[in-house]
């Protein structure tokens, strides 16, 4: 497996925690309240971890936890009329689960300050206008493009590279460029010896997709 497509099932994404478990969950709130009831036992920002590029298909409603979920993909695809929130504001809640962090690097400071304080539901076309999805198409050609999409990472792109590419997004959003750089050369020399290399510029020579080998432990 060298990419995932993430979509939902059904006519939605992900439409949020579920309110009838939020509910229960506000009649006897505590400190050691299991909040995995709601939104799981991982945090969104897992998929951010992963070694394999992780593509989301947004079929639909794509609200709260769900829009945290398809934030923390490395790439989204969108279906025309899908509908998007944030919502927290508009149900006592807060902006959860790392989504203040990706936010505002996907979209910019005020982009992410107008969507997480108002709660407002927009959808896929101005999702893609604010630079939250790559592309929106019908419907019916959401998977097919996603998938076409993943194939061509699976066919063309190494493993390696992509995995060290990954963690070079998500490690270096916050540390100095002069850090980034450094850290980046030292990545680059390790690049340099792996077979990935050498396949990557044999088959462009030979004018044929590559062959590259599976991905093993960095």
């Amino acid at each position: 497996m060298r990419a995932i497509v993430l979509t939902g099932t059904g006519r939605g994404f992900c439409a949020g925690a579920y309110m009838g478990a939020m509910q229960d969950l506000g009649a006897s709130i505590s400190g050691d309240t299991d909040v995995s009831k709601i939104v799981g036992e991982r945090h969104p920002h897992f998929l951010t971890a992963l070694h394999k590029p992780v593509i989301a298909a947004i079929n639909g409603a794509c609200v709260g936890i769900g829009l945290t979920h398809a934030l923390m993909c490395d790439v989204r695809f969108a279906a025309a009329g899908a509908k998007f929130a944030t919502a927290f504001p508009r149900r006592g809640l807060i902006g959860e689960y790392g989504i203040t962090w990706i936010l505002p690097r996907l979209a910019g400071w005020g982009v992410a300050a107008d969507l997480l304080l108002s709660g407002r539901t927009f959808l896929a076309d101005e999702a893609a206008q604010l630079g939250l999805v790559k592309q929106v198409v019908a419907p019916e050609d959401l998977l097919p493009t996603a998938l076409a999409y993943a194939e061509d990472l699976a066919r063309n792109c190494s493993p390696a590279s992509m995995a060290v590419i990954k963690r070079q997004l998500y490690g270096d959003a916050n540390d100095a460029v002069t850090d980034v750089s450094a850290r980046a050369e030292t990545l680059m020399h390790e690049s340099m010896v792996r077979p990935d290399l050498v396949e990557g510029i044999t088959a462009f020579f030979e004018k044929r997709p590559p062959n590259f080998p599976a991905l093993k432990q960095l």
